[in-house]
Protein backbone atom coordinates (compact mmCIF):
# COMPACT_ATOMS: atom_id res chain seq x y z
CA UNK A 1 0.00 0.00 0.00
CA UNK A 2 1.62 3.39 -0.78
CA UNK A 3 0.53 6.51 0.09
CA UNK A 4 1.57 9.98 -1.30
CA UNK A 5 0.58 13.73 -2.34
CA UNK A 6 1.36 15.83 -5.01
CA UNK A 7 1.15 18.65 -2.74
CA UNK A 8 4.51 17.97 -1.23
CA UNK A 9 7.47 15.26 -1.17
CA UNK A 10 7.93 12.73 1.73
CA UNK A 11 10.10 14.40 4.31
CA UNK A 12 9.72 17.56 2.77
CA UNK A 13 8.48 20.43 3.78
CA UNK A 14 4.92 20.91 3.36
CA UNK A 15 3.84 24.73 1.35
CA UNK A 16 2.84 26.96 3.59
CA UNK A 17 -0.74 27.15 2.08
CA UNK A 18 -1.36 24.16 4.02
CA UNK A 19 -0.82 25.51 7.36
CA UNK A 20 -2.83 27.52 9.84
CA UNK A 21 -0.09 30.41 8.69
CA UNK A 22 -1.27 30.36 5.32
CA UNK A 23 -5.23 29.04 3.85
CA UNK A 24 -4.84 25.65 6.25
CA UNK A 25 -6.15 23.60 3.67
CA UNK A 26 -5.70 20.20 3.64
CA UNK A 27 -3.07 18.49 0.78
CA UNK A 28 -3.78 16.65 -2.12
CA UNK A 29 -3.08 13.10 -1.35
CA UNK A 30 -3.64 10.14 -3.08
CA UNK A 31 -3.11 6.20 -2.45
CA UNK A 32 -2.85 2.37 -4.31
CA UNK A 33 -2.02 -1.05 -3.75
CA UNK A 34 -5.01 -1.61 -1.04
CA UNK A 35 -4.71 -5.10 0.54
CA UNK A 36 -7.24 -7.38 -0.46
CA UNK A 37 -9.94 -7.65 2.01
CA UNK A 38 -10.18 -4.06 2.89
CA UNK A 39 -13.35 -3.23 3.39
CA UNK A 40 -13.03 0.89 4.23
CA UNK A 41 -10.22 3.54 5.18
CA UNK A 42 -9.01 5.53 7.83
CA UNK A 43 -6.80 8.53 7.76
CA UNK A 44 -4.58 10.58 10.58
CA UNK A 45 -2.54 13.23 10.37
CA UNK A 46 -0.27 13.44 13.89
CA UNK A 47 2.01 16.14 14.49
CA UNK A 48 4.97 13.77 16.66
CA UNK A 49 7.03 16.49 17.94
CA UNK A 50 4.23 18.27 19.41
CA UNK A 51 4.29 18.97 23.40
CA UNK A 52 1.91 16.09 24.56
CA UNK A 53 -1.29 16.95 26.20
CA UNK A 54 -1.37 14.04 28.51
CA UNK A 55 -1.26 10.42 29.28
CA UNK A 56 -4.71 9.74 27.28
CA UNK A 57 -4.40 11.74 24.53
CA UNK A 58 -0.36 11.46 23.70
CA UNK A 59 -0.47 12.59 20.17
CA UNK A 60 -1.60 16.15 18.95
CA UNK A 61 -3.82 15.22 16.03
CA UNK A 62 -4.48 17.46 12.54
CA UNK A 63 -7.28 15.24 10.62
CA UNK A 64 -9.18 12.28 11.58
CA UNK A 65 -11.06 11.07 8.64
CA UNK A 66 -12.90 7.64 8.45
CA UNK A 67 -15.38 5.65 6.84
CA UNK A 68 -13.87 6.18 3.32
CA UNK A 69 -14.93 3.46 0.65
CA UNK A 70 -11.80 1.64 -0.89
CA UNK A 71 -13.19 2.79 -3.79
CA UNK A 72 -11.81 6.17 -3.82
CA UNK A 73 -8.39 6.59 -4.28
CA UNK A 74 -7.43 10.42 -3.53
CA UNK A 75 -8.56 13.91 -1.25
CA UNK A 76 -8.42 17.02 -3.68
CA UNK A 77 -6.87 19.68 -2.20
CA UNK A 78 -9.07 21.61 0.33
CA UNK A 79 -11.10 18.81 1.60
CA UNK A 80 -14.14 20.70 3.20
CA UNK A 81 -14.54 20.60 6.79
CA UNK A 82 -17.59 18.71 7.26
CA UNK A 83 -18.80 15.86 9.48
CA UNK A 84 -20.35 14.00 6.62
CA UNK A 85 -18.85 14.63 3.22
CA UNK A 86 -20.66 12.60 -0.28
CA UNK A 87 -18.20 13.08 -2.95
CA UNK A 88 -19.51 11.03 -4.02
CA UNK A 89 -19.19 8.30 -1.53
CA UNK A 90 -19.85 9.32 2.05
CA UNK A 91 -17.00 10.08 4.04
CA UNK A 92 -17.19 11.03 7.93
CA UNK A 93 -14.46 13.27 9.60
CA UNK A 94 -14.04 13.63 13.50
CA UNK A 95 -12.76 15.68 16.16
CA UNK A 96 -9.13 16.79 15.99
CA UNK A 97 -6.75 18.13 18.91
CA UNK A 98 -7.86 21.40 18.06
CA UNK A 99 -11.65 20.39 18.73
CA UNK A 100 -13.16 20.91 15.43
CA UNK A 101 -13.80 18.71 12.52
CA UNK A 102 -11.88 18.60 9.00
CA UNK A 103 -8.39 19.26 8.71
CA UNK A 104 -6.43 22.30 10.95
CA UNK A 105 -2.88 22.56 9.17
CA UNK A 106 0.37 22.81 10.86
CA UNK A 107 1.17 25.19 13.19
CA UNK A 108 4.07 25.05 15.90
CA UNK A 109 5.22 27.41 18.29
CA UNK A 110 7.69 29.85 16.51
CA UNK A 111 11.13 29.21 17.25
CA UNK A 112 10.67 25.47 17.97
CA UNK A 113 12.46 23.40 15.44
CA UNK A 114 10.83 22.04 12.12
CA UNK A 115 7.78 19.83 13.65
CA UNK A 116 6.84 16.47 11.59
CA UNK A 117 3.96 15.46 10.66
CA UNK A 118 2.71 12.11 9.74
CA UNK A 119 0.00 11.06 7.36
CA UNK A 120 -1.14 7.52 8.17
CA UNK A 121 -3.45 5.84 5.98
CA UNK A 122 -4.80 2.34 7.48
CA UNK A 123 -6.68 0.01 5.42
CA UNK A 124 -9.43 -2.13 7.57
CA UNK A 125 -11.29 -5.23 7.47
CA UNK A 126 -14.37 -3.40 8.95
CA UNK A 127 -16.63 -0.78 6.66
CA UNK A 128 -18.02 0.87 9.61
CA UNK A 129 -15.87 2.76 12.33
CA UNK A 130 -18.63 4.64 13.84
CA UNK A 131 -20.53 8.43 13.38
CA UNK A 132 -19.66 11.28 12.12
CA UNK A 133 -17.72 13.28 14.69
CA UNK A 134 -16.35 10.70 16.41
CA UNK A 135 -13.39 11.56 18.79
CA UNK A 136 -9.34 10.32 18.06
CA UNK A 137 -9.68 7.58 21.21
CA UNK A 138 -13.01 5.86 19.88
CA UNK A 139 -11.59 5.64 16.35
CA UNK A 140 -8.43 4.56 17.66
CA UNK A 141 -10.01 1.59 19.59
CA UNK A 142 -12.63 0.42 17.03
CA UNK A 143 -9.86 0.11 14.66
CA UNK A 144 -6.90 -1.48 17.03
CA UNK A 145 -7.88 -5.13 15.66
CA UNK A 146 -8.94 -4.39 12.14
CA UNK A 147 -6.08 -2.74 11.15
CA UNK A 148 -4.85 -4.71 7.46
CA UNK A 149 -1.94 -2.74 6.45
CA UNK A 150 -0.80 1.01 6.85
CA UNK A 151 0.78 3.72 4.72
CA UNK A 152 2.69 6.98 5.94
CA UNK A 153 3.66 10.37 4.23
CA UNK A 154 5.21 12.46 6.31
CA UNK A 155 5.76 16.27 5.75
CA UNK A 156 7.39 19.29 7.88
CA UNK A 157 6.94 22.77 9.22
CA UNK A 158 8.91 24.99 10.93
CA UNK A 159 7.58 28.61 11.69
CA UNK A 160 9.87 31.32 11.98
CA UNK A 161 10.68 33.32 14.95
CA UNK A 162 9.35 36.68 15.29
CA UNK A 163 10.92 39.17 17.36
CA UNK A 164 9.94 42.87 18.15
CA UNK A 165 12.86 45.93 17.93
CA UNK A 166 11.73 49.76 17.77
CA UNK A 167 7.84 49.26 16.76
CA UNK A 168 9.17 46.56 13.87
CA UNK A 169 8.39 43.15 12.66
CA UNK A 170 11.79 41.58 12.29
CA UNK A 171 11.97 37.78 11.26
CA UNK A 172 14.84 35.57 12.30
CA UNK A 173 15.34 32.04 11.65
CA UNK A 174 15.97 30.21 15.40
Amino acid sequence: MHLYSSSFDDYGKIPQRFTADGDNISPALEWSDLPSGCKSLSLMCEDIDAVKKSPQDPTFTHWVVYNISPSITAFHEGLEKKEEIHDPLRIDQGINSFGSTGYDGPKPPAGDLAHRYIFTLFALDIENLGPARADLKTIHETMKNHILKTAQLTCRYERQRITQREGDEHRASP
